[in-house]
């Protein structure tokens, strides 16, 4: 995830907002001073795409006594220590800004983590930094909101994985050069072996320290001054995580540069995770090992499952903008402790692992599946995404979130109409009191009513804002549009009937040299499908996951397959709304190929990136199909052919309204 905002940390507040990152490893530069528990000053570098540097947040008050908060529970820390009444404001059911941020102590050290994922004999170690309120020093206990990184220390030059191939044919001759060719690929230089002690700060910091909080940031396994090795979202990485959550609660040991045992008698231990795509995804990993302590989380542009990240039913689809790019591209990206060669072996297996061949689920995959073990979340999550997130799609909140709600875990969501983005940039006042309550609530334990509000907070396309009572929209069911003869040029879409008789098929031809949306705009074309509904006579909200169930046949034995929703508005323009992506294959199970006999029909069921969208009257509600999605997909020599059944096919919209809002907002 080495990308947008974020899969390389949170953009800073003030700071332009962007939905893609500068190129990976070129970030900008910069420096400031850190002072440490000693007093004294050190320039440290640090990257401008990381947490961001520091921006004036909402100026803390002078220290002021308001009455006795929870109280706090016994630390963590055998070391005897005094007692103070807090200081805390919780008068309006949020933490009110009661402490100076600029006084506080700042602490280095390293955690122990249960893994040798370098195999060097020894356990991997955390690095660490504390920023915690001054007056800890004195007895007063304070919770832990804690931001964990591999970008920290920046990134290496990378090379990206060839996507211009052809496609797996299961037991084909050229099955074994096809998987030399793919594990040859990645190649890179490493950056400069000296690691710059990294100055991390978070654009939350001062406001989080006023408030009662201690901030604390870790190093991703493999990454600047942690040891060990970075394997995208592997077991080691969350055991490395997880580690300081339990420092903070007294079950791990921690040193400091000198050896000297560290404890974190000042704390609580009840700790709040959050972060911005691979800084969010480590937070969803955490909380799904169940450890004790972690008390909320706040996921950001995050991932659920790394399978779907770079993987669709089977797929090999790559992250918007980033084509390429898999999960040893990320791991070599991140891969910044000085001395690298130790986890070259490492990084080589997730090569293989990985597979480009098949693009198949695996043991690799599902280690990386933090839905495995959502039933041991406890910690209550505020997710929040970009609805028009190409990064990290929203496939992984929408199930994420879903996950959450069979296992009743306290829950959230904010979805936003920009991209892969920190929401302090799109809302910022709301935002944080948004944040502020949640953390007041389950770090700070005052009871305020947070988990009775409406679970969903969503910005409109008009810029607007709505709370409702949960995510998708409860009045939303599924409701079905039928294709019917013209896809070459313009067919129509009907939300009545499919068209009967005797089959009609309709025949494309591949050609990834064409982008999606020309293939969206051209007025005819025997590359893609199009089928249009009539002029919306009302408002139609989708709130869901949109899938087409197809009768398909190829005239080869591997081909993508790939739709696209799209809103034509009545000037002619075209927005691609949402799209889905899958390989036909893999159509009973994205864990095994099944191959295809050129000719033969199948039943192939795609699902597209989940959304909530109003499409406004008068526009008309689109479907293109086409094989392969030159931004996303692997891109094999333009030619296979494609031979869609309509009186089979069917696209299906999670519909506010169900069938009945389709027929009037259709129906001709």
């Amino acid at each position: 995830m080495c990308h947008n905002v974020a899969l390389k940390g949170s953009v800073g507040v003030g700071s332009e907002v962007l939905d893609t990152d500068p190129t990976p490893g070129q970030g900008d530069q910069s420096s400031f001073g850190v002072r440490d528990c000693t007093g004294s000053k050190a320039l440290r570098p640090v990257r401008g795409v990381l947490l961001a540097v520091a921006v004036a947040l909402p100026a803390a008050a002078t220290p002021a006594l308001a009455g006795d908060g929870p109280s706090a529970r016994p630390g963590p820390s055998t070391a005897a220590s005094t007692q103070v009444a807090p200081p805390w404001d919780f008068e309006s059911g949020a933490s009110a800004p009661v402490l100076d941020p600029a006084e506080v102590v700042r602490e280095s050290l390293y955690v122990t983590a249960p893994v040798d994922s370098d195999h060097d004999g020894r356990d991997d170690e955390v690095y660490v930094e504390v920023v915690r309120p001054e007056v800890t020093e004195t007895g007063l206990q304070v919770p832990v909101v804690y931001f964990a990184s591999p970008y920290f220390s920046g990134g290496n030059p990378m090379e990206f994985h060839d996507v211009d191939v052809e496609l797996h044919v299961p037991e084909s001759a050229n099955a074994g050069e096809r998987a030399a060719e793919v594990s040859a690929v990645r190649t890179t230089e490493a950056a400069d072996n000296e690691v710059a002690r990294p100055a991390i700060r978070s654009a939350y910091e001062d406001f989080l320290l006023a408030r009662g909080y201690a901030v604390v940031y870790a190093e991703s396994l493999g990454t600047g001054l942690s040891t060990g090795c970075p394997t995208t979202g592997g077991a080691n990485e969350t055991a490395g995580a997880r580690s300081v959550v339990d420092w903070l609660n007294g079950r791990a040991s921690a040193r400091d540069e000198s050896g000297a045992v560290i404890e974190a008698g000042w704390t609580t231990g009840r700790v709040g995770m959050m972060g911005v795509s691979y800084n969010g995804t480590l937070p969803n990993a955490v909380a799904a090992t169940g450890v004790e302590g972690l008390e909320a989380i706040v996921p950001i542009g995050a991932i659920s499952n790394w399978y779907d990240y770079y993987r669709a039913d089977g797929a090999v689809v790559a992250p918007g903008g980033y084509q390429g790019e898999d999960a040893d591209v990320l791991a070599t990206y991140v891969h910044t402790r000085s001395d690298r060669d130790v986890c070259a072996p490492v990084i080589d297996a997730l090569t293989e692992a990985q597979d480009r061949v098949t693009g198949d689920y695996n043991e690799f995959w599902d280690e990386r599946n933090y839905l495995n073990n959502v039933d041991r979340v406890h910690a209550a999550v505020l997710a929040v995404h970009g609805l028009d997130d190409w990064n990290v799609k929203t496939r992984q909140v929408a199930q994420w979130y879903e996950a959450l709600a069979q296992h009743d875990v306290p829950r959230s969501i904010w979805l936003h109409q920009a991209g892969h983005v920190d929401p302090l940039s799109i809302r910022r006042e709301e935002w944080l009191e948004t944040l502020n309550r949640w953390f007041t609530r389950y770090l700070h334990n005052v009871d305020n009513g947070v988990e009775d509000e409406p679970r969903a907070t969503l910005q409109r396309e008009d810029g607007s804002w709505a709370r409702e009572a949960d995510w998708p929209a409860q009045t939303a069911s599924d409701a079905a549009l039928w294709p019917w003869p013209g896809g070459g040029s313009e067919g129509e879409l009907d939300p009545r009937n499919a068209v009967p008789g005797s089959p009609t098929v309709e025949r494309f031809a591949d050609d990834a040299t064409r982008s999606a949306q020309s293939l969206v705009d051209a007025p005819s074309s025997g590359n893609r499908l199009a089928y249009y509904t009539s002029p919306a006579t009302q408002d139609v909200r989708l709130s869901g996951t949109p899938r087409v169930d197809f009768a398909v046949s190829f005239t080869r034995p591997a081909a993508n397959l790939s739709a696209l929703l799209i809103d034509r508005a009545p000037d002619g323009s075209t927005k691609i709304v949402t799209r889905g992506w899958t390989d036909p294959q893999n159509r009973e199970a994205d864990d095994s190929t099944s191959a295809i006999v050129p000719g033969e029909t199948y039943q192939v069921s795609l699902s597209m990136q989940p959304h909530d969208y109003v499409l406004p009257e008068g526009h008309e509600l689109g479907l293109v199909v086409l094989s392969s999605d030159r931004e996303y997909t692997l891109r094999p020599a333009p030619g296979a052919g494609l031979a869609v059944e309509l009186g089979r096919t069917r696209l299906v919209l999670p519909t506010v309204g169900g069938s009945s809002t389709l027929a009037e907002a259709f129906g001709r």
